[in-house]
């Protein structure tokens, strides 16, 4: 792939993002937008509010130009209820507020957390007693009175305090209150960065099709099948290209399941029963132990794999981008797109060379190339192009039918489960419990039958991650890669990719529930295997 398509695909895959990113950010104004309907406002919960000062305010707002009172655009709300006797609220210039208050003690709410509540104030000490809030001229909008009192107000330019008293000027205000904020400008706001999302997203798709389509083969394709092998040559590869001779059943400790010794021919194939049987699956993966490892270069691959773990983000947006894409292309052709295919396969080929260079089996040290074409490279992968394909698995195997196969792989490739007990609270009159939980709570892990609280926490390594963090440890150690530890590990991967070829759409044939451990599977081998080259054990 040259450096413009990448290019063109890293432009199309931002846009991708950004445009799921404005499309969120729509469906959330929406949500809001929605809340606010027939008049409704966006409040916080209705809470007490108690001080032993004259007054309870909020901090200064500071309200820039434009805003000209239209209550379409913005609308604040105060409602609030006189807990010991009648209550004023009143919205005033914060300049009047502040002669009013001079020399008055009050209290200015800080911070409010509501789960649970709690409020901190900022106290105003003070000696003077206040006049009664209603006598005075300067407020914006006022309410008083006992009962639940209520306020609107259509915000102007300048600094505004909103205000809390006893109606009588009387110390020890204590009140039920609640804000909220509405504006039609929330949905006019989510109609636009609805539209700006689809633009960028379908212009991010374009430009990623287009880069995918302008790197297809010109002339007619290879036949599909007859799956070349590694590109022969120097330390790597079993079988030359274009071999296509029928393949024998497994033997010796192959079919055993068992590594080769250093220098020994490596043979396999299909069997129809046996511990080796089995079709061989059209989705390959090959990669061969390096000798001669470095002690100390698996500690920094994965900081100088970065660039290739840069440019695949962007790949695999445009890899799903694609696959999607093919499906449609599936379900109305039975074909999917050569290009998209073979790109698609590209990526997940570059992919597993970086995860066997730097992270998911350290078995090179060779560093692996930007390339999304096959390579002379000790790890290769390559799928069986499929001249047709069902309509039908195109709308199911994805999820429904790959779920006992994701089981599976998610059990050696997903990081670990613990579940966690811990003392928490419930039951109370506000649900909490003693210490900040409200009264009348109780310690779960002390309730009915001694249940405590539950928690799925994920930690550790994964099986797969063990293994080859097991392997690096061998490494650093004692210089040598154990041979049946790196077979292994390639029978977990080479499962692993089979599924995700499968996920991706690129075969209709279920993966094998096997693991077929080793650099290759058995069952890809030539006849005559060629001798490998010297390994550690």
């Amino acid at each position: 792939m040259n450096p413009g398509r990448i290019v063109m695909i890293v432009i199309g895959a931002l846009l991708v993002l950004i445009g799921l990113g404005l499309g969120a950010a729509a469906a959330a104004v929406g949500l809001i937008a929605g809340a606010q309907r027939d008049n409704g406002y966006l409040s916080v919960p209705e809470e007490t509010y108690s001080v032993s000062s004259y007054a309870i305010t909020t901090g200064s707002a500071d309200i820039g130009p434009g805003a000209d009172g239209n209550e379409d655009i913005a609308s604040l709300q105060v409602r609030g209820t006189g807990v010991d006797g009648d209550l004023f609220i009143g919205i005033g210039a914060e300049a009047e507020v502040r002669r009013f208050l001079d020399g008055v003690a009050s209290a200015e709410i800080d911070e409010v957390r509501f789960n649970p509540f709690r409020v901190d104030y900022r106290r105003t000490a003070g000696t003077e007693v206040p006049s009664p809030p209603g006598m005075q001229d300067f407020w914006v909008a006022s309410a008083a009175g006992s009962g639940p009192q209520e306020i609107n107000w259509a915000p102007t330019e300048g600094d505004w305090i909103v205000v809390v008293m006893n109606a009588d000027a009387s110390p020890q205000v204590t009140a039920e209150l609640q804000a909220g904020f509405r504006s039609d400008l929330f949905g006019v706001a989510a109609v636009w960065l609805l539209i700006g999302a689809v633009v960028l997203f379908l212009l991010g798709v374009a430009l990623i099709l287009a880069a995918i389509l302008a790197g297809r083969k010109r002339g007619a394709y290879p036949p599909a099948g007859g799956y070349p092998g590694p590109v022969p040559g120097g330390a790597y590869g079993y079988r030359p290209v274009g071999a296509t001779a029928p393949l024998p059943a497994p033997s010796g400790a192959r079919a055993a399941g068992s590594a080769p010794g250093p220098g020994s021919a490596v043979t396999g194939g299909p069997d129809a029963g046996g511990p080796g049987g089995g079709a061989p699956y059209p989705a390959r993966l090959y990669g061969e132990l390096d000798p001669g490892l470095s002690r100390w270069l698996w500690l920094v691959k994965w900081f100088l794999a970065i660039p290739h773990f840069f440019l695949l983000s962007f790949l695999w947006i445009a890899f799903w981008i694609a696959t999607i894409v093919a499906g449609f292309a599936i379900l109305f052709t039975a074909r999917y797109p050569r290009a998209l295919f073979d790109f698609n396969v590209g990526v997940i080929r570059w992919s597993w060379r970086v995860a066997f260079y730097a992270t998911g089996v350290l078995g090179t040290d060779r560093y692996p190339p930007f390339s999304l074409e096959r390579e002379h490279y000790p790890a290769d992968f390559d799928v069986d192009y499929p001249e047709h394909m069902s309509r039908g698995l195109v709308l199911v195997k994805w999820w429904l039918l790959v779920i006992p196969q994701a089981l599976i792989v998610g059990a050696f490739s997903g990081t670990s489960l613990m579940l966690v007990r811990a003392p928490r609270y419930f039951g109370g009159p506000n649900g909490y419990g003693p210490d900040g939980y409200g009264p009348g709570g109780v310690r779960w892990n002390d309730g009915p039958g001694g249940f405590g609280a539950t928690e799925w926490v994920t930690a550790g390594f994964s099986l797969l991650g063990l293994l080859v963090f097991i392997a690096a440890l061998a490494l650093l150690f004692t210089s040598r890669y154990p041979r049946q530890l790196f077979d292994f590990i390639m029978g977990l991967q080479r499962w692993s990719y089979r599924v995700l070829a499968y996920t991706a759409l690129l075969r209709d044939e279920y993966p094998p529930f096997r693991l077929d451990q080793g650099p290759a599977d058995a069952r890809d081998l030539p006849p005559a295997g060629v001798e490998r080259p010297p390994n550690q054990q």
